[in-house]
C-alpha cells in the first residue's frame, strides 16, 4: 500500500487555501469511520510522522463499545498506534458548510509493520497473493442505499422521505424515472460531490423499492482504490443526504417486506497475456474464470460472516428478493450469487452478489479475492451453472443463513486465517461474536409485541 507523502498534503493545501479542517479517519473492522479533525497547520506533520490513535479503536463493536476479548484494550494499555494517510485519498468533503477535506488513514505498529486488526491490511494481503501469481484484480463496487425520513429515523423508525415536490415514493416501481426526477436536487449534488472528490460515479438507478437508489462506480485496476472509493462514496451519500434533510442508510434490510440493499463486487483479472483473463461469451469459461468461480463457491459458507456481518444482514436472505441463498453460478442470472456477465466478450467479468450494503468493503473484497486466489491456486472446478430460477433449490442451501451459524462456520475456517491473516480474522470474529451475544441479550419491541401477552 502506498503511503502518502508530505508533498501531497502541501500541494493540496496550496491548491485549496480555503480549507479550514481535515477529517483524518480509518475504517474499523465493522466498517465505521473513526478518527480526528485536524487543522491545516497539523497536516504536514501527520503526513510525515503519522497521527496517533489508540489501538482499541480497532476493537469496538458497531455501537462503539469496547470488546475486551480482542486483547486490544487492557492488555495493551490502550496504547497508541501511528496512523498514516493513504496516498491519493486526500480529497474534499463537499457536503460541509465549512471548507473541509478528508483523508483515509491506515494503522501501523511502532516498527512499521501492519496493524493486524486494520481491515485495509487484510485486503492488501489478498491482493498481494494474486500479485504473486502475476494477476491484477480489476474491481468495481456497487452499493445500494435507501433514503429515509429524518423525522422517522430520529424516532428509531423508518419511512420513505418526501421529495422537494412533496411526494414520497410509496410503491416498488423499479427503475422509475419519476423517482430520479423527484429526488434530482439530492442526486445532482451527489454527482457534483463525486466529481469534486475524484470518485468515478457513473450510472444512476432507482432500485426495486421506495426510496432505494444505486450509483455505479467505475472499475479500477487497483482493488484497494476500489474499496477506498466505496468508503468515500458512502460518506458522500450520507453527508449530502443530511444536507437535504434525509437520512441515507446502507443497512442491509431496512424494510421487512421489500428487497434489501446489496453490495455487488464486479471483478475480473488482468495478467501478462491479457488485460482480461475472464474475457469470453456464452457458457464457455476461461480457465481463470472457471477456477475463480470454483474457489468462491467452495469458500462462500466460510466467508458469510464477512459478507453479512450484522444481525440485520441475515434478514436480507429471503426467497425471490435478489439476495442469493445457494452457492451457485450462472451466466446473466441475478437469482444466483455468482453472475457471469453478458455483453461484449472483452468486458466479461464476475459479479459477486452475496454481500449486503452493510458489509465493510475492505473485508468483503478481501474475502472475495481470497476465494478467487484459492480457486486458481488449487484449480477448483465450478459446479454446473444454474438455468432459470436460482431460488428453486433454496432448501438445499449449504450457506449459513443466520448470524451465529455464520460466525461458527467462519471460526472453524483455516481458509480465512491463511488468506486474510490469523490476527485479523481472530479480532474480527471476536468482535462479531461478542456483538452477536450483546444483540440477542437485548429485548426488542418485537419481543414485547409477540410475547408480552401470548407467552
Amino acid at each position: 500500500m502506498a503511503r502518502a507523502t508530505e508533498t501531497e498534503a502541501t500541494d493540496f493545501l496550496a491548491a485549496n487555501p480555503e480549507t479550514i479542517q481535515i477529517q483524518a479517519f480509518l475504517t474499523d473492522p465493522s466498517g465505521v469511520a473513526r478518527g480526528k479533525v485536524l487543522r491545516p497547520e497539523e497536516v504536514a506533520t501527520a503526513f510525515r510522522d503519522g497521527r496517533p490513535l489508540p489501538c482499541s479503536i480497532q476493537s469496538l463493536d458497531i455501537l462503539g463499545a469496547d470488546v475486551l476479548e480482542t486483547g486490544l484494550v487492557g492488555e495493551e494499555g490502550d496504547s497508541d498506534r501511528p496512523c498514516f494517510p493513504v496516498a491519493g485519498t486526500l480529497t474534499h468533503a463537499p457536503w460541509h458548510d465549512v471548507p473541509t477535506a478528508q483523508v483515509i488513514l491506515e494503522s501501523c505498529e511502532h516498527d512499521g509493520s501492519p496493524t493486524p486488526a486494520d481491515p485495509r491490511h487484510a485486503l492488501a494481503r489478498t491482493v498481494a497473493s494474486l500479485d504473486a501469481m502475476g494477476l491484477t484484480p480489476v474491481v468495481a463496487i456497487e452499493l445500494e442505499f435507501y433514503l429515509v425520513s429524518r423525522d422517522a429515523a430520529a424516532k428509531a423508525r423508518i419511512a420513505p422521505p418526501a421529495a422537494p415536490n412533496g411526494f414520497a415514493p410509496a410503491h416498488l416501481q423499479a427503475y422509475l424515472m419519476q423517482d430520479l426526477e423527484d429526488f434530482a436536487p439530492f442526486l445532482n449534488d451527489v454527482f457534483a460531490g463525486a466529481k469534486k472528490m475524484g470518485l468515478p460515479a457513473r450510472t444512476l438507478i432507482s432500485e426495486y423499492a421506495p426510496g432505494q437508489f444505486e450509483i455505479v462506480l467505475e472499475h479500477r485496476a487497483d482493488a484497494m482504490r476500489a474499496a477506498d472509493d466505496a468508503i468515500l462514496y458512502k460518506r458522500l451519500v450520507k453527508g449530502v443526504a443530511d444536507r437535504h434533510g434525509y437520512v441515507a442508510t446502507f443497512m442491509a434490510k431496512p424494510y421487512a417486506d421489500v428487497s434489501g440493499s446489496g453490495m455487488h463486487m464486479h471483478v475480473s483479472l488482468a495478467g501478462e497475456e491479457s488485460s482480461n483473463l475472464f474475457a469470453g461469451e456464452g457458457g464457455e469459461l476461461t480457465p481463470h474464470l472457471a477456477c475463480a468461480i470454483g474457489g468462491l463457491q467452495r469458500t462462500m459458507a466460510e466467508s458469510m460472516a464477512l459478507f453479512a456481518p450484522n444481525a440485520n444482514s441475515y434478514r436480507r436472505f429471503r426467497l425471490n428478493t435478489y439476495a442469493p441463498l445457494t452457492p451457485a453460478w450462472a451466466v446473466d442470472n441475478r437469482s444466483v450469487p455468482l453472475r457471469v456477465t453478458s455483453g461484449k466478450p472483452s468486458t466479461r467479468h464476475l459479479e459477486h452478489r452475496v454481500c449486503g450494503a452493510d458489509a465493510n468493503p475492505y473485508v468483503a473484497l478481501a474475502a472475495v479475492l481470497a476465494g478467487i486466489a484459492e480457486g486458481i491456486e488449487k484449480k477448483i472446478e465450478p459446479g454446473a451453472p444454474v438455468t432459470g430460477d436460482g431460488y428453486r433449490d433454496a432448501q438445499k442451501s449449504t450457506l449459513p443463513l443466520n448470524w451465529w451459524k455464520a460466525l461458527e462456520t467462519a471460526r472453524a475456517s483455516t481458509f480465512l486465517k491463511d488468506r486474510l491473516g490469523e490476527g485479523f480474522t481472530n479480532i474480527f470474529l471476536t468482535i462479531k461474536e461478542v456483538e452477536c451475544d450483546r444483540f440477542f441479550a437485548s429485548v426488542s419491541d418485537v419481543d414485547v409485541e409477540w410475547y408480552l401477552r401470548n407467552a
